[in-house]
Protein backbone atom coordinates (compact mmCIF):
# COMPACT_ATOMS: atom_id res chain seq x y z
CA UNK A 1 0.00 0.00 0.00
CA UNK A 2 2.84 2.42 0.85
CA UNK A 3 4.50 1.66 -2.49
CA UNK A 4 1.22 2.41 -4.29
CA UNK A 5 0.80 5.74 -2.47
CA UNK A 6 4.44 6.70 -3.13
CA UNK A 7 4.13 5.81 -6.84
CA UNK A 8 0.95 7.86 -7.15
CA UNK A 9 2.56 10.89 -5.49
CA UNK A 10 5.55 10.63 -7.83
CA UNK A 11 3.28 10.69 -10.88
CA UNK A 12 1.23 13.55 -9.42
CA UNK A 13 4.05 15.92 -8.51
CA UNK A 14 6.96 15.00 -10.81
CA UNK A 15 8.11 18.06 -12.72
CA UNK A 16 5.94 20.49 -10.75
CA UNK A 17 7.80 23.17 -8.77
CA UNK A 18 5.09 24.92 -6.75
CA UNK A 19 1.64 23.36 -7.35
CA UNK A 20 0.14 24.96 -4.24
CA UNK A 21 0.74 28.57 -5.34
CA UNK A 22 1.15 28.41 -9.12
CA UNK A 23 -2.25 28.49 -10.88
CA UNK A 24 -1.04 26.80 -14.05
CA UNK A 25 0.55 23.96 -12.08
CA UNK A 26 -2.65 23.62 -10.03
CA UNK A 27 -4.61 23.12 -13.26
CA UNK A 28 -2.06 20.56 -14.46
CA UNK A 29 -2.31 18.74 -11.14
CA UNK A 30 -6.11 18.69 -10.91
CA UNK A 31 -7.15 18.38 -14.56
CA UNK A 32 -4.35 16.22 -16.00
CA UNK A 33 -2.29 14.44 -13.33
CA UNK A 34 -5.04 13.42 -10.89
CA UNK A 35 -7.27 11.82 -13.58
CA UNK A 36 -4.17 10.06 -14.93
CA UNK A 37 -3.28 8.58 -11.52
CA UNK A 38 -6.88 7.53 -10.88
CA UNK A 39 -7.15 5.92 -14.32
CA UNK A 40 -3.88 3.99 -13.87
CA UNK A 41 -4.95 2.70 -10.44
CA UNK A 42 -8.45 1.68 -11.53
CA UNK A 43 -7.40 0.03 -14.79
CA UNK A 44 -4.37 -1.78 -13.35
CA UNK A 45 -6.35 -3.04 -10.35
CA UNK A 46 -9.36 -4.13 -12.43
CA UNK A 47 -7.32 -6.05 -15.02
CA UNK A 48 -5.12 -7.74 -12.42
CA UNK A 49 -7.81 -8.81 -9.95
CA UNK A 50 -10.10 -9.97 -12.78
CA UNK A 51 -7.32 -12.12 -14.23
CA UNK A 52 -6.40 -13.50 -10.82
CA UNK A 53 -10.04 -14.54 -10.31
CA UNK A 54 -10.39 -16.03 -13.79
CA UNK A 55 -7.23 -18.11 -13.42
CA UNK A 56 -8.63 -19.84 -10.34
CA UNK A 57 -12.21 -19.99 -11.60
CA UNK A 58 -11.21 -21.67 -14.89
CA UNK A 59 -8.34 -23.75 -13.40
CA UNK A 60 -5.96 -22.28 -15.95
CA UNK A 61 -2.89 -20.15 -15.04
CA UNK A 62 -3.01 -18.56 -18.52
CA UNK A 63 -6.62 -17.35 -18.22
CA UNK A 64 -6.64 -13.66 -18.99
CA UNK A 65 -9.33 -11.23 -20.24
CA UNK A 66 -7.42 -10.92 -23.50
CA UNK A 67 -6.98 -14.66 -24.00
CA UNK A 68 -10.57 -15.63 -23.25
CA UNK A 69 -11.98 -12.97 -25.55
CA UNK A 70 -13.40 -10.29 -23.22
CA UNK A 71 -10.84 -7.63 -24.17
CA UNK A 72 -11.09 -8.59 -27.84
CA UNK A 73 -14.85 -8.10 -27.86
CA UNK A 74 -14.48 -4.67 -26.27
CA UNK A 75 -11.74 -3.74 -28.74
CA UNK A 76 -13.84 -4.87 -31.70
CA UNK A 77 -16.80 -2.71 -30.68
CA UNK A 78 -14.43 0.21 -30.12
CA UNK A 79 -12.89 -0.31 -33.57
CA UNK A 80 -16.31 -0.42 -35.23
CA UNK A 81 -17.35 2.76 -33.44
CA UNK A 82 -14.10 4.62 -34.25
CA UNK A 83 -14.32 3.80 -37.95
CA UNK A 84 -18.07 4.15 -38.47
CA UNK A 85 -18.37 7.23 -36.25
CA UNK A 86 -15.38 9.07 -37.67
CA UNK A 87 -17.65 11.93 -38.76
CA UNK A 88 -18.80 12.64 -35.21
CA UNK A 89 -17.31 15.44 -33.15
CA UNK A 90 -14.43 14.53 -30.81
CA UNK A 91 -16.52 15.39 -27.74
CA UNK A 92 -19.21 12.89 -28.71
CA UNK A 93 -16.63 10.21 -29.57
CA UNK A 94 -14.91 10.73 -26.22
CA UNK A 95 -18.04 9.77 -24.29
CA UNK A 96 -19.61 7.19 -26.62
CA UNK A 97 -16.38 5.21 -27.12
CA UNK A 98 -16.25 3.96 -23.48
CA UNK A 99 -19.89 2.90 -23.78
CA UNK A 100 -19.18 0.89 -26.94
CA UNK A 101 -16.24 -0.86 -25.20
CA UNK A 102 -18.42 -1.72 -22.26
CA UNK A 103 -21.14 -3.18 -24.49
CA UNK A 104 -18.54 -5.16 -26.46
CA UNK A 105 -17.14 -6.77 -23.30
CA UNK A 106 -20.60 -7.84 -22.12
CA UNK A 107 -21.63 -9.19 -25.55
CA UNK A 108 -18.40 -11.17 -25.94
CA UNK A 109 -18.87 -12.69 -22.48
CA UNK A 110 -22.44 -13.74 -23.31
CA UNK A 111 -21.24 -15.22 -26.61
CA UNK A 112 -18.47 -17.13 -24.82
CA UNK A 113 -21.05 -18.57 -22.43
CA UNK A 114 -23.37 -19.63 -25.25
CA UNK A 115 -20.59 -21.26 -27.31
CA UNK A 116 -19.07 -22.96 -24.25
CA UNK A 117 -22.43 -24.45 -23.21
CA UNK A 118 -22.93 -25.89 -26.69
CA UNK A 119 -19.42 -27.37 -26.67
CA UNK A 120 -19.10 -29.10 -23.31
CA UNK A 121 -20.02 -26.60 -20.59
CA UNK A 122 -16.70 -26.99 -18.76
CA UNK A 123 -13.72 -24.77 -18.02
CA UNK A 124 -11.74 -25.92 -21.06
CA UNK A 125 -14.66 -25.08 -23.35
CA UNK A 126 -14.77 -21.53 -21.94
CA UNK A 127 -11.06 -21.08 -22.76
CA UNK A 128 -11.49 -22.55 -26.26
CA UNK A 129 -14.57 -20.45 -26.99
CA UNK A 130 -12.72 -17.35 -25.78
CA UNK A 131 -9.72 -18.07 -27.99
CA UNK A 132 -12.01 -18.57 -30.99
CA UNK A 133 -13.86 -15.29 -30.33
CA UNK A 134 -10.56 -13.47 -29.75
CA UNK A 135 -9.22 -14.78 -33.08
CA UNK A 136 -12.38 -13.79 -34.96
CA UNK A 137 -12.37 -10.32 -33.37
CA UNK A 138 -8.71 -9.87 -34.32
CA UNK A 139 -9.46 -10.87 -37.92
CA UNK A 140 -12.36 -8.41 -38.17
CA UNK A 141 -10.21 -5.62 -36.72
CA UNK A 142 -7.52 -6.43 -39.33
CA UNK A 143 -10.11 -6.12 -42.10
CA UNK A 144 -11.27 -2.81 -40.64
CA UNK A 145 -7.66 -1.63 -40.75
CA UNK A 146 -7.47 -2.63 -44.41
CA UNK A 147 -10.54 -0.65 -45.47
CA UNK A 148 -10.13 2.41 -43.21
CA UNK A 149 -8.64 5.76 -44.20
CA UNK A 150 -5.26 6.88 -42.90
CA UNK A 151 -6.52 9.04 -40.01
CA UNK A 152 -9.07 6.46 -38.81
CA UNK A 153 -6.43 3.74 -38.99
CA UNK A 154 -4.01 5.86 -36.96
CA UNK A 155 -6.64 6.58 -34.28
CA UNK A 156 -7.62 2.92 -34.11
CA UNK A 157 -4.02 1.69 -33.87
CA UNK A 158 -3.17 4.13 -31.09
CA UNK A 159 -6.32 3.26 -29.15
CA UNK A 160 -5.77 -0.49 -29.47
CA UNK A 161 -2.29 -0.08 -27.99
CA UNK A 162 -3.69 1.59 -24.87
CA UNK A 163 -3.28 4.99 -23.27
CA UNK A 164 -3.81 6.41 -19.78
CA UNK A 165 -4.46 9.91 -21.14
CA UNK A 166 -7.91 9.32 -22.66
CA UNK A 167 -10.09 10.04 -19.62
CA UNK A 168 -11.34 13.16 -17.90
CA UNK A 169 -13.42 13.89 -14.81
CA UNK A 170 -16.89 13.39 -16.38
CA UNK A 171 -15.92 9.86 -17.47
CA UNK A 172 -14.27 9.09 -14.14
CA UNK A 173 -17.35 10.25 -12.21
CA UNK A 174 -19.17 7.24 -13.66
CA UNK A 175 -16.30 4.75 -13.90
CA UNK A 176 -14.72 5.24 -10.46
CA UNK A 177 -17.63 4.10 -8.24
CA UNK A 178 -18.47 1.25 -10.64
CA UNK A 179 -14.92 -0.13 -10.72
CA UNK A 180 -14.37 0.45 -7.00
CA UNK A 181 -17.44 -1.67 -6.18
CA UNK A 182 -16.50 -4.42 -8.67
CA UNK A 183 -12.87 -4.60 -7.53
CA UNK A 184 -13.97 -4.70 -3.90
CA UNK A 185 -16.46 -7.47 -4.66
CA UNK A 186 -13.82 -9.61 -6.40
CA UNK A 187 -11.32 -9.11 -3.57
CA UNK A 188 -13.91 -10.35 -1.06
CA UNK A 189 -14.28 -13.66 -2.93
CA UNK A 190 -10.79 -14.89 -2.01
CA UNK A 191 -12.02 -17.43 0.53
CA UNK A 192 -14.52 -18.97 -1.92
CA UNK A 193 -11.94 -19.08 -4.67
CA UNK A 194 -9.59 -21.00 -2.36
CA UNK A 195 -12.19 -23.79 -2.29
CA UNK A 196 -11.76 -24.15 -6.06
CA UNK A 197 -8.21 -25.42 -5.59
CA UNK A 198 -9.69 -28.71 -4.34
CA UNK A 199 -12.15 -29.01 -7.23
CA UNK A 200 -15.73 -27.96 -7.79
CA UNK A 201 -17.08 -30.94 -5.83
CA UNK A 202 -15.16 -29.84 -2.75
CA UNK A 203 -16.46 -26.31 -3.21
CA UNK A 204 -20.02 -27.64 -3.33
CA UNK A 205 -19.43 -29.66 -0.16
CA UNK A 206 -18.24 -26.46 1.50
CA UNK A 207 -21.66 -24.94 0.78
CA UNK A 208 -20.94 -23.01 -2.43
CA UNK A 209 -23.44 -22.96 -5.30
CA UNK A 210 -20.80 -23.50 -7.97
CA UNK A 211 -22.86 -22.72 -11.08
CA UNK A 212 -24.32 -19.51 -9.67
CA UNK A 213 -20.97 -18.42 -8.24
CA UNK A 214 -19.14 -19.06 -11.52
CA UNK A 215 -21.73 -17.19 -13.59
CA UNK A 216 -21.71 -14.25 -11.20
CA UNK A 217 -17.92 -14.07 -11.09
CA UNK A 218 -17.58 -14.23 -14.89
CA UNK A 219 -20.13 -11.45 -15.27
CA UNK A 220 -18.37 -9.25 -12.69
CA UNK A 221 -15.01 -9.88 -14.39
CA UNK A 222 -16.50 -9.01 -17.78
CA UNK A 223 -17.98 -5.75 -16.50
CA UNK A 224 -14.69 -4.87 -14.77
CA UNK A 225 -12.63 -5.53 -17.90
CA UNK A 226 -15.14 -3.71 -20.10
CA UNK A 227 -14.98 -0.64 -17.87
CA UNK A 228 -11.16 -0.81 -17.71
CA UNK A 229 -10.79 -1.13 -21.48
CA UNK A 230 -13.25 1.71 -21.99
CA UNK A 231 -10.99 3.96 -19.89
CA UNK A 232 -7.57 3.10 -21.29
CA UNK A 233 -7.99 0.97 -24.39
CA UNK A 234 -6.51 -2.48 -24.81
CA UNK A 235 -3.60 -3.02 -22.40
CA UNK A 236 -1.64 -6.24 -22.83
CA UNK A 237 0.09 -8.49 -20.32
CA UNK A 238 -0.87 -6.77 -17.05
CA UNK A 239 -3.57 -9.30 -16.16
CA UNK A 240 -1.38 -12.27 -17.04
CA UNK A 241 1.84 -11.06 -15.43
CA UNK A 242 0.74 -9.67 -12.06
CA UNK A 243 -1.17 -12.65 -10.53
CA UNK A 244 1.33 -15.17 -11.89
CA UNK A 245 4.23 -13.23 -10.40
CA UNK A 246 2.55 -12.96 -7.01
CA UNK A 247 1.62 -16.67 -6.87
CA UNK A 248 5.15 -17.62 -7.85
CA UNK A 249 6.72 -15.61 -5.04
CA UNK A 250 3.96 -15.33 -2.40
CA UNK A 251 1.91 -18.53 -2.55
CA UNK A 252 -1.66 -19.27 -3.61
CA UNK A 253 -3.91 -17.92 -0.87
CA UNK A 254 -6.42 -15.76 -2.75
CA UNK A 255 -7.26 -13.82 0.41
CA UNK A 256 -3.81 -12.26 -0.09
CA UNK A 257 -3.34 -12.67 -3.85
CA UNK A 258 -6.47 -10.75 -4.90
CA UNK A 259 -5.83 -7.50 -2.97
CA UNK A 260 -2.11 -7.76 -3.72
CA UNK A 261 -2.89 -8.15 -7.44
CA UNK A 262 -5.04 -5.03 -7.35
CA UNK A 263 -2.28 -2.98 -5.71
CA UNK A 264 0.56 -4.35 -7.85
CA UNK A 265 -1.46 -3.87 -11.05
CA UNK A 266 -2.10 -0.25 -10.11
CA UNK A 267 1.58 0.25 -9.25
CA UNK A 268 2.65 -1.32 -12.55
CA UNK A 269 0.70 1.18 -14.66
CA UNK A 270 1.93 4.07 -12.51
CA UNK A 271 5.52 2.88 -13.03
CA UNK A 272 4.89 2.66 -16.78
CA UNK A 273 3.79 6.30 -16.74
CA UNK A 274 6.87 7.29 -14.72
CA UNK A 275 9.10 5.34 -17.12
CA UNK A 276 7.73 7.00 -20.25
CA UNK A 277 7.86 10.47 -18.67
CA UNK A 278 11.31 10.08 -17.15
CA UNK A 279 13.17 8.31 -19.95
CA UNK A 280 11.18 8.93 -23.11
CA UNK A 281 9.70 12.39 -22.43
CA UNK A 282 6.76 11.45 -24.69
CA UNK A 283 3.49 9.57 -24.27
CA UNK A 284 3.96 6.04 -25.59
CA UNK A 285 1.25 3.38 -25.98
CA UNK A 286 0.91 1.52 -22.69
CA UNK A 287 0.72 -1.97 -24.23
CA UNK A 288 4.05 -1.46 -25.95
CA UNK A 289 5.72 -0.74 -22.61
CA UNK A 290 3.92 -3.41 -20.57
CA UNK A 291 4.69 -6.11 -23.15
CA UNK A 292 8.33 -5.03 -23.49
CA UNK A 293 8.97 -4.94 -19.75
CA UNK A 294 6.56 -7.69 -18.74
CA UNK A 295 7.67 -10.36 -21.22
CA UNK A 296 11.15 -10.93 -19.76
CA UNK A 297 9.78 -10.76 -16.19
CA UNK A 298 7.13 -13.33 -17.03
CA UNK A 299 9.72 -15.65 -18.61
CA UNK A 300 11.90 -15.33 -15.51
CA UNK A 301 8.94 -16.13 -13.29
CA UNK A 302 8.05 -19.21 -15.35
CA UNK A 303 11.69 -20.38 -15.40
CA UNK A 304 11.96 -19.92 -11.64
CA UNK A 305 8.77 -21.89 -11.08
CA UNK A 306 9.99 -24.67 -13.38
CA UNK A 307 13.36 -24.85 -11.61
CA UNK A 308 11.67 -25.05 -8.23
CA UNK A 309 9.38 -27.90 -9.35
CA UNK A 310 12.13 -29.96 -11.01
Amino acid sequence: MLVLIFSGLLVLFSGLLDPLNNQIEQQILLQLRLPLVLTACLVGAALSVSSASLQVLLHNPLADPGIIGITSGASLCAALFLLMGSGLSPDIIQYLLPLSCFVGAILSTVLIFVVARRMAANNASVILAGIAISTISGAIIAWLHFFSDAQSMRNLTFWLMGSLHQTDWPILYFATPLLAVLIGYLIKQGRMLNWYYFGENSAQLAGLDVNKFQSRMLLVCAISVGAAVSLAGSIAFVGLLVPHLLRNFCGHDNRFILPASAMLGACLLLWVELFTRGFMAISLPVSMITATLGGPIFLYSVARLGGRNS
